[in-house]
């Protein structure tokens, strides 16, 4: 070790409280580099997990393949695990007490799929033979028909049929019915004996309304004759962007007409046949990147800059004795080195201490609020731990470039005298008359004082500024990531839907259902569809594109109007609920209606999620409306529907849809007279409900309503978004407190050392007859200075990130941009209460010193 590193190291012992607060600013630059990438680690390995506990693991499956075929895809280079799937059909189910579920469905299975598909044993043990069966524990405790383990039953199998129906219907589709009853039947083709050898837990894939139980039989795949057709699902090798080229040359070269993916399970690995997508995740990932780097290196770089105009006499005095520019510049590396050494590891450390500590506390939340199957782990792999230390050295390096470069260049006269941090000229300290008239003899020395330190107080703003656009531009785009999300999920906000066919149930028994135990939100609605031409310039943008597109003319364009009557008590909480005055929707000689103006939809022609007006009109225009004859297709009457309020908050249980189509609430009495007026028979009425208990309630109203009453229980899917939300909200909130944690650290940092670099000066002040007042009154006004200054930099500079980071996202997704108001209000009064609170923190320190020794200070 040379003579300049080991005075490096004792001057890093001598100084042991600026060592300190460096390494500190390094310990939290590295720890949150690595507790942002284990965050994103561990989020999408809770995520491939939950999808895989909900469908399997699996990410392609070949339908309807040949026994040839089968044997082509298991040889694939690609194919890692292979599972045989067959849907052997459907069989009644004898003395079945639930008359919406009549049926057995039999599902197949080769000895891989027990293990890749969330089969939970309850009790026996699983097939091992071709006549050997599991069954649902829900045919005792739903059907109450009661099989034993051992039992012999003999099936007959067949397909669910319909007149007038080319397709057969399929688990998914509930049981067809009309007004008579059960409409479908079913057509016996195959039969054979089984031994129940065990029993299941209802499997995941069951849908709530699906019409049968499910039953899982062993498929052998050598057993197959030529003649046999079943689905292959496979498990890939290699998962990479390469696998949907693959997959369907595979498909192409074997004649294999239908394929599909587990695009759910794939796009937690990266991988999406969506180019936009992809863009938009590379983007936002650089953006991130980027966001990370700034920091650290704006954290880092102050406290090696301020470290080297500490040293600035020691520097100067090497080169007095003979130290060239490469040995002062690189004893700034070698300090940045030595710091590194201590700090990456403990920041690590502390980086995965501290995700350990949220996620353990997270997920008691997670779980108690929303039951997921799943946790959150912390994973670090090889690949985040490197990125952490490179990324970690690499920010340290640019930090110490700039100051080393500056150590090189200090002249050993100027540092002695330490005159190199201040150049003087009349021009550069010159202020205007105006800031001593309005704000007093105080304000002018603080702002003289900033025009003379020019360095300390560029890099006190450039802090400021930085801790201003990394607030601002992670907030955005944490709220735009959270709106993204949003509009890729269907917006589900009901469990259950009751869907009344005509003449099943009267309103009052429809009332009467909502009082069923578990129930703990409702809304009866009714619907009908009228059609309103609308003129041109009330059209939103996306029709008036579409028509361009299509070169369609015409100053007009039929709307589809959705007319929805919410009865009386879910009508008044709605009202409530978008704040409109219920005095607008008193007066019976007009229709007035809630009309929701901005809707979200899929465009599949764009392949993007879309947000968007629904419609350019005010409060008090009027609809006029045309009410269609179902059967002949003409008007039947005209009605004129006054828009009473706009919004964008969505009744339970209605979707909004696409451009060209218009939602509209009214009253259900409302709505039950333009029916009664119109005789029309083309009306819709649903119960929709938010239970406490969704498969209770489920139970309770098919007990309670007919069989041509359908009940869907969607309470999975919405769950399976609530989650999705919740754990994007625990990323994004995550990443935003730990942005704030660097950028107070910072500003604290910085201006906290900008003060303590200053005793000199403060003691010259003091002895020249500064009052503690007017002492007090120059701080406060450099508070402002620097809060203003950072403010008019820091502000456009975040309005160009954010830009930035909503064009990215408008690849796969298209909506307004979303000013962040009360972010920018945040930040407007922190900037002013840290900035405030830091300066009278580090002044109370100096308060307390002697003013001779203030006057003869050295920094060290």
């Amino acid at each position: 070790m040379n003579i300049v590193n080991k005075l490096t190291i004792r001057h890093l012992r001598k100084n042991r409280r600026r060592t300190l607060i460096t390494i500190i600013g390094v310990i939290i630059s590295v720890a949150m580099i690595m507790a942002v990438s284990t965050l994103a680690v561990s989020f999408l390995d809770l995520m491939k997990r939950q999808s895989i506990a909900s469908n399997g693991e699996w990410h392609v499956q070949y339908s309807d393949v040949t026994k040839e075929q089968l044997e082509t895809i298991a040889k694939e280079e690609s194919t890692s695990k292979l599972v045989v799937s067959r849907d052997r059909g459907y069989a009644k189910l004898a003395n079945s007490q639930n008359k919406n579920k009549p049926y057995l469905f039999v599902k197949e299975l080769s000895e891989p799929g027990f293990e890749q598909f969330p089969i939970e044993l309850s009790e026996g043990r699983l097939p091992q033979a071709a006549n050997e069966i599991v069954i649902s524990e829900e045919i005792k405790n739903d059907a109450g028909v009661n099989y034993r383990i051992g039992q012999k039953v003999t099936l007959d199998f067949g397909k669910r049929v319909v007149e007038g129906y080319d397709d057969q219907l399929r688990q998914n589709d509930p049981l067809a019915k009309d007004e008579n009853g059960v409409k479908e039947e079913l057509v016996i083709e195959d039969s054979q004996t089984f031994t129940i050898v065990g029993v299941i837990k209802r499997p995941i894939w069951e849908s709530t309304w699906s019409p049968a139980y499910t039953v899982i039989n062993l498929i052998e795949p050598n057993l197959l004759s030529n003649d046999d057709v079943v689905d292959a699902v496979v498990v890939v090798d290699k998962i990479n962007r390469s696998l949907y080229k693959t997959v369907e040359q595979v498909a192409s070269e074997n004649k294999i007409e239908t394929i599909k993916f587990n695009k759910e399970l794939l796009r937690f690995y990266g991988v999406t046949d969506n180019d936009e997508l992809q863009r938009t995740l590379y983007s936002l990932a650089c953006i991130i990147m980027v966001v990370i780097v700034i920091g650290s290196v704006s954290l880092i770089y102050n406290a090696f800059a301020i470290s080297v105009s500490e040293r600035a006499r020691h520097l100067g005095m090497l080169s007095s004795v003979g130290a060239t520019r490469k040995q002062k510049r690189d004893s700034v590396f070698f300090e940045g080195a030595i710091i590194a050494l201590i700090s990456i590891p403990i920041g690590i450390v502390a980086g995965l201490g501290g995700i350990t500590v949220t996620f353990l506390f997270i997920n008691s939340l997670i779980e108690g609020a929303l039951g997921v199957t799943e946790k959150l782990e912390v994973v670090v792999t090889p690949l985040s731990l490197l990125l952490a230390c490179v990324v970690s050295l690499l920010t340290i390096f640019i930090s110490t470039f700039l100051p080393a470069r500056k150590a090189s260049k200090i002249a050993a006269i100027d540092a002695i005298r330490q005159t190199q941090d201040i150049k003087l000229s009349g021009r550069t300290v010159k202020t205007s008359k105006l800031v001593r008239t309005i704000f007093g003899i105080e304000a002018e020395i603080g702002l003289k004082n900033m025009k003379r330190n020019k360095r300390r107080y560029k890099a006190t703003v450039f802090s400021l500024v930085i801790s201003i656009v990394l607030y601002l531009s992670v907030s955005f785009f944490t709220s735009n990531i959270s709106k993204s999300a949003q509009l890729s999920q269907d917006g589900i906000n009901f469990d259950i839907q009751v869907e009344v066919n005509e003449n099943d149930l009267t309103n009052e028994e429809l009332q009467s259902l909502t009082g069923l135990t578990g129930i703990t939100d409702y809304s009866i609605q009714k619907k009908m569809q009228l059609m309103a031409p609308i003129k041109k310039e009330a059209w939103p943008k996306e029709l008036h594109d579409i028509m361009e597109n299509e070169q369609s003319q015409g100053d007009t364009y039929d709307f589809v109007i959705n007319l929805y009557g919410l009865d009386e008590s879910s009508f008044q909480r709605y009202v409530e609920q978008i704040g409109a005055n219920k005095n607008d929707f008193e007066d019976n000689s007009t229709i007035n209606a809630i009309v929701i103006d901005e809707i979200k939809y899929q465009d599949y022609r764009l392949g993007k999620f879309v947000e968007t007006k629904a419609i350019e009109m005010t409060p008090g225009e009027v609809l006029d409306t045309v009410v269609m004859d179902d059967d002949s297709e003409e008007e039947v009457s005209h009605q004129q529907i006054k828009i009473a309020a706009l919004t964008d908050q969505v009744p339970m249980g209605i979707m909004t849809s696409g451009v060209g189509a218009l939602e509209v609430i009214v009253r259900e009495e409302v709505l039950e007279q333009i029916i009664k007026e119109d005789v029309s028979d083309s009306v819709q009425t649903n119960l929709f409900i938010n239970s406490s208990d969704p498969m209770e309630t489920q139970k309770a109203l098919e007990a309670q309503v007919s069989t041509t009453t359908y009940v869907y229980n969607v309470s999975l899917q919405k769950q399976k978004e609530e989650q999705f939300i919740m754990l994007l909200s625990v990323f994004t909130y995550g990443f935003i407190a730990l942005i704030s944690l660097i950028s107070v650290a910072n500003i604290f940092n910085t201006i906290s050392t900008s003060i303590s670099l200053r005793k000199r000066e403060f003691a010259m002040l003091k002895s020249v007859g500064m009052t503690p007042k007017g002492f007090n009154k120059l701080i406060n006004y450099e508070s402002v200075f620097y809060g203003v200054k950072a403010l008019l930099y820091g502000l456009p500079i975040s309005a160009v990130v954010m830009a930035l980071i909503h064009w990215s996202l408008q690849g796969p997704f298209s909506y307004g941009l979303m000013v962040p108001w009360m972010n920018i209000v945040y930040v407007i009064i922190a900037i002013f209460i840290i900035v405030s609170s830091v300066m009278l923190y580090s002044i109370r320190k100096i308060k307390k010193e002697n003013i001779i020794d203030g006057l003869i200070q050295e920094n060290i």
